[in-house]
């Protein structure tokens, strides 16, 4: 039986998805805080620590040779690794806020990216629509969650001043 630091492939893959959805639903709140000029600092480090945690337990799966989902990860963590800098290291201040903002999201939607991959290859519906993941409704998807998190990052860099009340919208 192939075992993953010391636990069965089915036990680690079930952590790191595990790890991922709770990366993936953190981001969420995240954004939302982002959206509202929120700087959420519980719910930020759960994020950022989750969000690393999935990409780090992903390059411990077997595998032939380094690939797309390795690049994946290492994108991910350099992307990390700034906005750690910038939220920790430098508190926001100036450039760093929309620094964070934007390595913030990106990192949310590489997990985001990798979840769609994931339903692709994974749910029957899903895969019936693009086996290969090269077929359109995969292409359209990913578009979708693309264009969705360009909008969101953008909105976010305009809104996401801490310590500046937000407007009241009526």
């Amino acid at each position: 039986m192939a075992m993953i630091l010391g636990m069965s492939t089915a036990a680690f893959t079930l952590l790191h998805v595990v790890i991922s959805l709770i990366a993936i639903a953190c981001g969420v709140v995240v954004a939302i805080g982002l959206w509202r000029a929120q700087r959420l600092p519980g719910w930020t480090a759960v994020f950022l620590v989750t969000t690393i945690a999935t990409s780090v337990t992903g390059f411990f799966f077997h595998s032939k040779s380094f690939g797309a989902p390795h690049v994946v990860g290492v994108i991910s963590l350099v992307i990390l690794a700034i906005a750690l800098i910038a939220f920790y290291g430098y508190r926001l201040a100036g450039a760093w806020r929309w620094i964070y903002v934007a390595g913030a999201l990106a990192a949310f939607y590489l997990n985001v990216f990798v979840a769609v991959v994931q339903a692709f290859q994974k749910l029957p519906f899903l895969r019936a629509l693009a086996p290969t993941g090269s077929e359109p409704p995969f292409a359209v998807a990913q578009l979708l969650v693309l264009a969705g998190f360009i909008a969101l990052g953008v909105v976010a860099v305009r809104r996401f001043h801490p310590g500046v009340p937000a407007p009241v919208h009526g």
